[in-house]
Order: structure tokens, then C-alpha cells, then sequence
């Protein structure tokens, strides 16, 4: 990685604290010395499932894991700190998108049992989860039902002893190599979104299968998910039956502003690959760096990259300091660093050249990773219709 030239005078911003700055520091030291013999590795895009898993217990044997679980059950603050989550998301997004990626599913993985879980559920998920001993996974999305939730077709149904989960879930994040999912399904109190649930399920529970990996421009562990008349006890329910989608939307209220930061970091990388190379290549027997247009592509990728920074930090310090929804500003956040990562890194891919497109190039690298941000946990189209519907419901 390039190195002296990753900008951290945000850091001063007042939205952070003394705590916020250290754990920067420490993580981005962390990263340095530990990543780059996982993700550099031979192989390790190849093999994803193997790579995830050992970044997620080498994530846990750090600490950092236990920023995405309460204090309660092995964390370090006594609820979910956003400026936290967004802190690590950007910094590990800057070193490899693949690290991210495993931080983030152990928070979104588990966060609806954070937020609704029962005292037993909590106590048996989320100190594992902090060490990186058990893999988590999010599963809502489904063939007919991505972005809108109410058309979820999966059903719950209660039995004597608990419920039974069938149907069908596509593009979870781990679907593969989760221990558990936490799975929204129709359990029918009133149609559509109003009549949704959640369930903890274990991977290794009768009738659950995974029916199909899914390859990505960016590989990652994903997969589709089936659920043949799985059991699960009645206490792996998560909140109230009817309750799945407002517990699904709080979820992603608190990490929704997550993806806007891993964005960042992969934006803020881009630009340092591109600082370091307009100084060394040399075009019309001057440094690249010289030339107006390369000047004028770098302010623009500096504009975005701080206007962006200044968005998902806000949204992050307003959730801290005790909203209890960020909707709003999660989503601004979230569409406007997506959109504009792709913006910047599609900029440093011209400057590369033919290199830019070119295998084992950072930059081609950063350009597969920043596609899918722009989609998952709320396409950007989707973030617009909820940024209008909260203005014309205020």
C-alpha cells in the first residue's frame, strides 16, 4: 500500500472522540503488519471461503470483532457505536475489501440478534461471534423479494414446540460457510411487510441447504439458501412475531452507514494508488501529476471522497448520540459515498491506462469491489425513494 499519503485530518472532526482516534490508529497499525499475508496469499480470492474464514478468526483473535457486539456479551461498548463500525469499515476496506467484508457480516450478521434477541440468544451467538469462533449471516433477501421486503415469501409457521422455516433465500452474504443465520420469513399476522418475523436458524439444522454458490465480479462468500421445513425452538424468535421488518429496517439503520464508510475506504485507496503513480509515471517528459486535467481529477476525487466522509459521519454521530433512527441520514450517506466511490475509482482506472484494467492492479481490484455496494442493503434507487419519503412525511 501506499504509503504517507492516506489523509486523516478527518479524525479531528468533532464528531469523533479521543477513543475513536486511537482506535484508527491501532487498526490501521493492525492492518499493516496482519493483513497482507492472508489477502496476498496465493490463492486467496480464489479460495474465498477459506480466506473468510480466516480473517474472521484472525479479526476476533485482534479484538476487533468486539466492536460489533454489545459489552454485555464480549464487546467493547455498552451498545453498537456507529462511528466505531464505520471507523473499522473504512480502514479495513483500505487495505483489502475481502477484510471488510468478514467484519462487516459478523455486525449485520448478528446485529438483529443485538437489537431483539432473548437474554439465552444473545448469550449463546454474540460472545462467539466477538471472537470470531462462529460465522454469522443476514438472510432477507429472496428470487422475488430484494428490495422490497414485503414480498418475502418465506414462511414461519409455529409448532407445538417452536416454528418451521421453509422457503428460499438468494444472494446472503456467507451463505456457505455461516454456523447461523438470522432469517426473516412470513409468519402472517397482516400482509405484506407488517406481517414478517425473525429466526436465529443453525447451519448444521435438518432441511436447510445451501443450493447454489454465487459467483460475483468481486468473489465473496455468497450463496442461495434453502429451507425445507427447518425447526427451530420458540426462543430463537427475535423481538415479537410481526415484527421481522421494523427489526430488519433497525438493523439496517445502524449499518446502513457502514457501507457509505467501507465505500470511503475503498475511494481513499484509489487515490492513494493514484497519487502514488501520476508522481512516478512520466507522460509528454513530465510527471503525470503535472498536467492540469490530472489536477483537476484529483481535486474531484478529494471533493467527493470528503464530502462523502462528512455525510456518513454525521449520520453515524447522530445515531451515538441517541436518535433512535437515522433513516434519513443513513441513506444519504450510504447513496451518496456508494455513488461517488464509483465515481473516484473510475477516475483512478483512466489514469492508470491500460494498466488500470489490468489483473492483479490494485485499481481493477478497487473497481470490482465498489460495484456491489451500490446495491446491496438498499440499491441506490432505493436510497432516493426513502430520502423523498422522508421528506414528504416530515
Amino acid at each position: 500500500m501506499p504509503t504517507s499519503t492516506t489523509d486523516k485530518s478527518f479524525l479531528t472532526w468533532p464528531f469523533f472522540e479521543d477513543h475513536h482516534r486511537t482506535l484508527a490508529a491501532e487498526l490501521d497499525a493492525w492492518a499493516t503488519e496482519h493483513l497482507p499475508p492472508i489477502v496476498n496469499a496465493p490463492n486467496a480470492h480464489d479460495d474465498v471461503d477459506t480466506t473468510c474464514r480466516i480473517l474472521v478468526r484472525t479479526l476476533g483473535a485482534g479484538g476487533w470483532l468486539r466492536y460489533a457486539v454489545p459489552k454485555a456479551y464480549g464487546g467493547v461498548h455498552e451498545n453498537l457505536d456507529v462511528r466505531s463500525l464505520c471507523i473499522i469499515r473504512e480502514t479495513l476496506a483500505r487495505h483489502s475489501g475481502l477484510a471488510d467484508f468478514a467484519f462487516a457480516m459478523q455486525g449485520l450478521g448478528s446485529g438483529a440478534i443485538s437489537l431483539a434477541g432473548s437474554d439465552a440468544v444473545k448469550a449463546a451467538y454474540l460472545p462467539l461471534v466477538a471472537t470470531g469462533e462462529k460465522i454469522a449471516a443476514f438472510a432477507l433477501t429472496e428470487p422475488e423479494a430484494g428490495s422490497d421486503v414485503a414480498q418475502i415469501a418465506s414462511t414461519l409457521e409455529e409448532t407445538a414446540d417452536g416454528y418451521r422455516l421453509s422457503g428460499e433465500k438468494t444472494y446472503i452474504s456467507n451463505g456457505g460457510i455461516a454456523d447461523f443465520y438470522c432469517v426473516f420469513a412470513r409468519t402472517g399476522e397482516a400482509p405484506g411487510a407488517r406481517g414478517l418475523s425473525a429466526v436465529v436458524l443453525d447451519a448444521d439444522t435438518p432441511g436447510f441447504s445451501v443450493k447454489e454458490r454465487i459467483e460475483v465480479i468481486a468473489p465473496h462468500p455468497l450463496g442461495r439458501l434453502g429451507f425445507d421445513g427447518c425447526t427451530t425452538d420458540a426462543d430463537k424468535l427475535l423481538g415479537k412475531r410481526g415484527d421481522g421488518f421494523k427489526l430488519a429496517m433497525a438493523t439496517l439503520d445502524i449499518f446502513r452507514s457502514t457501507v457509505g464508510a467501507a465505500a470511503l475506504g475503498l475511494a481513499r485507496r484509489a487515490l492513494e494508488e493514484v497519487l502514488a503513480h501520476t508522481r512516478s509515471r512520466t507522460l509528454f517528459g513530465a510527471p503525470l501529476a503535472d498536467l492540469p486535467i490530472t489536477q483537476e481529477r484529483l481535486a474531484e476525487m478529494a471533493l467527493d471522497i470528503d464530502a462523502s466522509a462528512l455525510l456518513i459521519y454525521r449520520a453515524a454521530w447522530t445515531k451515538d448520540s441517541g436518535a433512535p433512527r437515522v433513516t434519513r441520514e443513513a441513506a444519504m450517506a450510504k447513496l451518496y459515498a456508494t455513488d461517488q466511490a464509483q465515481s473516484v475509482i473510475d477516475k483512478a482506472v483512466q489514469m492508470f491506462g491500460g494498466m488500470g484494467v489490468t489483473k492483479g492492479v490494485k485499481v481493477e481490484e478497487l473497481y470490482r469491489e465498489i460495484r456491489a455496494l451500490r446495491i446491496y442493503e438498499g440499491a441506490s434507487e432505493v436510497q432516493k425513494l426513502v430520502i423523498a419519503r422522508q421528506l414528504l412525511t416530515s
